[in-house]
């Protein structure tokens, strides 16, 4: 790497890993000051105090989690850099710096996200080993989250007959699950392993919604098997949505609760899938050869309704905003939010429905409250405020 280019990838990695932060934010920064560098001096000077963001990260501590991970044979992607992947380079709330473990090209080849139930039954797991290793043999990799069930079944299968990529809410240092630690490394060794945490950073829930993002945005589409309802799969689902992936679901039995949120989305207009050639035939095909890919979502198929539209369609019509309602900030979306929220749990989809802005939307106004330790995220896709400090 010549200095020039890491010279860019620190001042980079210092405006992402500065306190209250987060990609929207980021990008907003860049864009009001022109360039990375001009809004870290901002925020040096202290201009950004009283928004929630600290002071940035200082050159020394991200020089040392730039060496770390490079002796662990690891890479950071910086976004609006070479290597960066163009599927998620293309989202409005694109992760700023990407940490890589194993070949980072794989993160810009042609992929589907696999995901589904922790508690996955025997037929579950052999299906999702069935389905990636013949995506696989196909020239389609599978991205997915290394949790137990769905998603490890779906890297076991890819890896017979390709590459996978595992998508991870910690840092690269810290595996997770445990159990899933020795897959980790084998994914490392032969695909890719990606995560936005800094190394370090043992899981927590807070940080799933980020490792859902990147598998709705790595790949061309989301494959759900066996997801119960209000799932961590349907909020991946849901996000792959919101970035005009193809949604498909396996269908499950209905006496069988690890299946009602899959078999919802078939209900919605997911695309049924029962083998490989259901999903094959949604796909985009490459442009040329420069690896971006020609994306439109499929017209051929009822699009697949949001799952909060569809709760305010079987409640009340809620109608749209007037066409005079003038254009709302990023400023007054965090208002209008925390104005919705109490110290009593609220779910995020009541917030979509209230505050009429997209999923995306709404969930990167939340990750950015939630850095800014003004929200806390709860089990069941619930949101609450967080009481002051004492």
């Amino acid at each position: 790497m010549s200095v020039p280019d890491a010279e860019m990838l620190l001042a980079c990695l210092r405006l992402a890993r500065t306190e209250g932060i987060g990609p929207v934010s980021y990008r907003r920064l860049v864009r009001t000051h022109g360039s990375v560098q001009a809004a870290l001096g901002m925020l040096e000077r202290g201009a950004g105090s009283g928004r929630g963001i600290g002071r940035p990260c200082s050159r020394d501590d991200a020089l040392r989690e730039i060496e770390h991970l490079h002796a662990m044979g690891g890479r950071f992607l910086a976004h609006g850099q070479p290597g960066y992947p163009p599927l998620l380079a293309a989202l409005h709330d694109a992760p700023p710096v990407l940490a890589v473990l194993g070949d980072a090209s794989l993160l810009s080849a042609r992929m589907v996200g696999i995901v589904g139930g922790r508690n996955a039954s025997a037929g579950g797991i052999r299906l999702a080993e069935s389905l990636s290793a013949l995506l696989a043999a196909h020239g389609v990799d599978t991205v997915s989250g290394l949790a137990r069930g769905i998603d490890a079944a779906a890297h076991r299968g890819a890896m017979t007959a390709g590459r996978t990529v595992a998508a991870i809410a910690g840092g690269l240092d810290c595996p997770y699950p445990p159990e899933n630690a020795d897959l980790q490394t084998l994914i490392a060794r032969t695909g890719a392993v990606v995560t936005e945490a800094p190394l370090g950073t043992m899981p927590q829930a807070r940080h799933f919604p980020r490792r859902n993002r990147l598998i709705a945005g790595l790949g061309l589409g989301c494959v759900v098997i066996e997801a119960a309802l209000r799932s961590g799969s349907l909020i991946t689902a849901r996000m792959a949505l919101d970035y005009d992936r193809t949604i498909f679901a396996v269908p499950g039995s209905p006496l069988d609760p690890r299946c009602h949120g899959s078999n919802d989305l078939l209900r919605q207009g997911a695309i049924l899938t029962e083998n490989e050639r259901d999903i094959l035939r949604e796909l985009p095909e490459t442009t040329g050869e420069t690896g971006l890919f020609s994306y439109q979502a499929p017209t051929t198929h009822p699009p697949v309704a949001r799952r909060v539209e569809t709760a305010v369609q079987r409640s009340e019509a809620v109608p749209p905003p007037p066409a005079s309602t003038p254009m709302v900030g990023e400023a007054d979306l965090h208002e209008m939010i925390e104005g919705f929220l109490s110290f009593t749990p609220s779910p995020v989809d009541d917030l979509v429905r209230r505050c009429q802005f997209s999923t995306a939307a709404v969930l990167a106004a939340l990750s950015e409250m939630e850095i800014a330790g003004m929200i806390e995220f709860l089990a069941g896709d619930m949101v609450v405020r967080r009481p002051p400090p004492a």
